[in-house]
């Protein structure tokens, strides 16, 4: 499994914001500058994470964004699928019915599967936004991005 750019910068323009919530909104061009990103490629994972409901926003000479929860409400897995889809290593695995496989019965590498499935859900349904929050902090007496 490897995780796009555009779920990894989601999850860094999540943490982003958590790490600047000091009640103010936050500018794109802020985290753009910060995380040395595009401006446009922020706005289209913004947009995403808008419409889910994950981060509020303001527009105007003012406005910005600002998470919609508590950093503890979001867990990585909540930001990844929103991203990246199904998190699954195989097809056979996803939720929707194309992942119905007629081998199942027989295939003796879906325990294989379920097993790595089981293990990164694990991780990333037990990870918050909290957590990546805390590890930051913890990184130095003083953080600024």
């Amino acid at each position: 499994m490897r995780i796009s750019t555009r779920g990894r910068y989601a999850l860094m323009l999540m943490l982003d914001l958590a790490v600047n919530n000091t009640g103010e909104l936050v500018k794109i061009k802020d985290i753009s500058d910060r995380q040395s990103i595009s401006e446009k490629y922020l706005e289209q994972i913004i947009s995403t994470l808008k419409k889910a409901g994950y981060v509020k926003s303001l527009r105007g000479a003012l406005g910005g964004y600002r998470l919609a929860k508590d950093p503890k409400e979001y867990t990585v897995g909540m930001i990844l699928r929103l991203t990246e889809g199904s998190m699954a290593p195989v097809a056979c695995l996803d939720d929707d019915e194309d992942g119905v496989c007629e081998r199942e019965s027989e295939c003796v590498s879906l325990r294989l599967w379920k097993m790595i499935d089981d293990a990164v859900s694990g991780v990333i349904d037990h990870v918050t936004l909290q957590d990546m929050l805390d590890w930051e902090l913890e990184k130095s007496d003083f953080y600024v991005i």
